[in-house]
């Protein structure tokens, strides 16, 4: 008989569990998707901090750094993404945050991915994405395991 494991589901390489900011950047009012992720990620294991709405570049960064996540998760609906995430990506890099993974979701355009991969987007989720493929690769790009992965190493 095995005795329950008292782990975290899903750690880094240090064992701590995997810290995700999902903020909703600039006037966007519609949070349901960050919500939804938010959920996703908190029932895969990881420990999530949701900033809520209305969210400046600057409040963002602020937040990765106070509570030292290890991936920012964007959501943005409104079309601003070409203004607010280069400037999220500058307010990290100004509080010594540039090193966290960060990722989006929302309605971008395909013609605005590569540009935004360019500025160190990591990934970009749009509309019908597959929860588990978003929590794949944040697994994947922290060093995350799942459980099974653990416990059969």
């Amino acid at each position: 008989m095995t005795t329950p494991s008292t782990e975290s589901p899903m750690t880094d390489q240090s064992d701590q569990p995997v810290r995700i900011l999902v903020a909703k950047p600039g006037l966007d009012g519609h949070d349901r998707g960050a919500k939804v992720m938010a959920r996703a990620f908190r029932d895969a294991g990881f420990e999530v901090i949701y900033t809520g709405l209305f969210q400046t570049p600057e409040m963002i960064a602020n937040a990765a750094l106070q509570e030292d996540v290890d991936v920012v998760g964007l959501s943005i609906l409104s079309g601003a993404h070409m203004s607010l995430f280069p400037a999220i990506m500058t307010a990290l890099a100004n509080v010594g945050r540039a090193d966290a993974l960060v990722i989006a979701g929302g309605t971008i355009p395909a013609a605005d991915v590569t540009k935004l991969k360019e500025l160190g987007v990591a990934e970009i989720f749009g509309p019908g994405t597959r929860l588990q493929d978003a929590i794949e690769f944040v697994r994947q790009h922290t060093g995350a395991m799942s459980e099974a992965a653990r416990d059969a190493s």
